[in-house]
């Protein structure tokens, strides 16, 4: 026998869906939904529909957009990409509010343990875009594991050979950790990437 009457049970379990929410944080928010006024709840579901009928991928770079071509599309400096896995990653690296080129979501990386090969992931859209904008630089920003590097090397093989300078995120010790807790593989990556001070 559930613990909850069948509209609330239902009501967890949907929350629960959602990745990082477990049992007690979906309870939490499904007495938040039946504490809270019919109007906000109408207006919490309202808001889940409309994101689901007005948001698309943009027909440029892949990112989430309310219109056919993303505002940062639509602004900025089209000849510097900034590759990523996945629309969230563009998030993170607009914090760093330097960057004025595009991005170009891939929808992943080459994972033969997946089945997914470059066929299954958006580089050829890539390679379309590279051509049709005279890109001079191709950023490499996908995840520093072996199926990030994996990617991004294959990538940069295919656009060498259009006179396209590839590059790759440096990566290394991140500020405030310590080096006794650093491993081999990122204390090699800091170290081939340092810079002159």
């Amino acid at each position: 026998m559930s613990e909850f009457e069948e509209p609330i049970e239902r009501l967890i379990e949907y929350f629960r869906s959602l990745p990082g929410v477990g049992k007690k944080t979906a309870q939490r928010y499904a007495f938040h939904i039946i504490e809270n006024s019919k109007e906000k709840a109408e207006n919490f579901a309202k808001a889940i529909v409309d994101v689901k009928e007005k948001v698309r991928l943009c027909k440029e770079c892949g990112n989430y957009s309310a219109s056919e071509i993303c505002p940062i599309c639509q602004r900025r400096n089209q000849k510097l990409i900034c590759v990523v896995q996945e629309p969230k990653d563009i998030i993170s690296m607009e914090k760093v509010k330097s960057f004025d080129g595009v991005y170009h979501v891939l929808f992943g990386c080459i994972n033969p343990l997946e089945n997914k090969g470059p066929n299954d992931i958006r580089i050829k859209e890539l390679l379309a875009r590279v051509q049709k904008n005279g890109v001079q630089e191709v950023i490499m920003a996908t995840n520093p594991d072996v199926e990030g590097e994996a990617t991004a090397m294959y990538v940069a093989k295919l656009l060498k050979p259009m006179g396209v300078k590839v590059t790759r995120l440096a990566q290394g010790i991140s500020i405030g950790s310590d080096i006794e807790f650093a491993d081999e593989v990122t204390l090699e990556k800091a170290l081939k990437s340092r810079q002159e001070i």
